[in-house]
């Protein structure tokens, strides 16, 4: 079993625990291509193309113009992202043992670096996978990373006792996934809240949904759990399977 996750905007270079191990990412000819591209974007067309600031476009471009993709330095990908999704999986308080685990079955998407382990390095840099940036592969990343994710991800289901991937990532980023190209079956987890009024209606709050995907990764994690079905006793802080509004593809927890 896989699990995706989004990245996240907000990152934290503070520095690491020694006792954890880096990995290198496995797309450094993609990332090396892209990351040229990028950095020959003025300031104002990272502006327009990330809909930003022009303090925001400003560190971009200075980040892009510092990114080197065959450099030894950088951070675990899964304790630089600090977005709401990383505050539910709290990767900084896992062990060893647990990061170790989640680096053969936890992947994050990224329109940089296409798909990274827990403990691949990576270098600051914000470039989302929505965005229209043209390559010599088309008019966007979409169009850049073709099926190149799918196919890394299916061989990297290879072996496990349950082949399903856990898609816990936003639309924007699931997108990147090219279902054509796709051996796995997915399942998509959706976390809703009850209405206050107790008329049985519920909602997704975006803050609280991102949380939840971080937080059922680390239930994963902790719990070493192997089989898509194991999920379904998530109950961190106060989500409840809802068998009666799931299907077998689309998985809802409620609170």
């Amino acid at each position: 079993m896989l699990f995706v996750l989004s990245p996240a905007k907000r990152l934290d270079f503070a520095e690491a625990p020694t006792d954890v191990p880096t990995t290198r990412h496995r797309f450094e000819d993609d990332v090396r291509s892209l990351s040229v591209t990028a950095r020959r974007q003025t300031q104002a067309e990272l502006r327009r193309l990330m809909g930003i600031s022009d303090d925001l476009a400003k560190l971009n471009q200075q980040r892009f113009k510092a990114f080197d993709p065959a450099s030894d330095e950088g951070l675990q990908a899964v304790l630089a992202f600090a977005g709401d999704v990383y505050q539910g999986l709290d990767a900084r308080s896992l062990s060893g043992a647990d990061l170790n685990w989640a680096q053969d079955r936890l992947r994050i998407l990224s329109g940089l670096y296409g798909l990274l382990r827990p403990l691949d390095r990576i270098q600051p840099y914000r470039l989302e996978m929505g965005t229209r940036l043209k390559t010599r592969r088309g008019a966007g990343l979409y169009d850049f990373w073709g099926d190149r994710i799918s196919k890394q991800l299916n061989a990297d289901a290879e072996g496990h006792a349950d082949p399903t991937l856990i898609n816990l990532a936003s639309q924007e980023y699931f997108g990147a996934v090219d279902a054509r190209a796709l051996k796995l079956p997915v399942v998509t987890c959706h976390f809703r809240e009850s209405a206050k009024n107790g008329g049985g209606e519920t909602r997704i709050i975006s803050f609280f949904a991102k949380k939840a995907r971080g937080a059922m990764a680390r239930f994963a994690v902790e719990n070493r759990i192997e089989r898509a079905d194991g999920l379904k006793d998530f109950a961190v802080d106060g989500y409840a399977f809802d068998k009666a509004g799931s299907t077998n593809s689309d998985w809802i927890f409620i609170r």
